[in-house]
């Protein structure tokens, strides 16, 4: 299944890297809290950027990842989040995670092996890991932009940049 702009995006629980689950559900404007606790019809919302990632402590993705480290500030603000997903265990996206100085969430699709990144249409069946997906969602959970590169290629970080800004200058 291809996931493109205008799509609602597939909805996920999947834990982090500290063993928490996060549900992408959660922030959609009017959500509840993460507690499961009911929806708040005061709650704003936030945009989220999904980015998947073939495996933990791979050079492309390592470089990517610690690019993203270094402009978080350009991608999470009051008004998004950003989730890093891939099919790696939890337990190596904590190791992953604390030895290049990653503070935002890592998800580990692990079990049932690439489920979400199925969803996303982002799965590699030969290589058994997700795709260099990149989805940016608004707070009503709607894709707005999406692009999928190719296991040998990079991301364009500053394109990513770009259409979050848009997003955000919409609001």
């Amino acid at each position: 299944m291809e996931i493109t702009p205008g799509t609602k995006a597939p909805d996920f629980a999947l834990r982090n890297q500290h063993g928490e689950t996060v549900r992408l559900s959660d922030f959609r404007a009017g959500a509840g809290d993460t507690a499961g606790n009911a929806g708040n019809p005061g709650n704003p919302g936030k945009n989220v950027v999904l980015l998947f990632f073939p495996f933990a402590f791979t050079g492309i993705c390592t470089g990517e990842l610690c690019e993203v480290r270094d402009r978080l500030p350009a991608f999470v603000n009051k008004d998004t989040q950003l989730l890093a997903i891939s099919n790696d265990s939890p337990f190596a996206l904590r190791i992953f995670a604390d030895q290049e100085g990653l503070e935002y969430p890592l998800l580990s699709d692990f079990w049932p092996h690439g489920e979400v990144s199925r969803a996303y249409g982002v799965f590699n069946e030969e290589r058994g890991c997700a795709l260099r997906g990149t989805f940016i969602i608004d707070r009503e959970g709607v894709v707005r932009w999406s692009v999928i590169n190719g296991m040998p290629d990079a991301r364009d970080l500053d394109a990513y940049i770009a259409a979050l800004d848009a997003l955000r200058e919409e609001v």
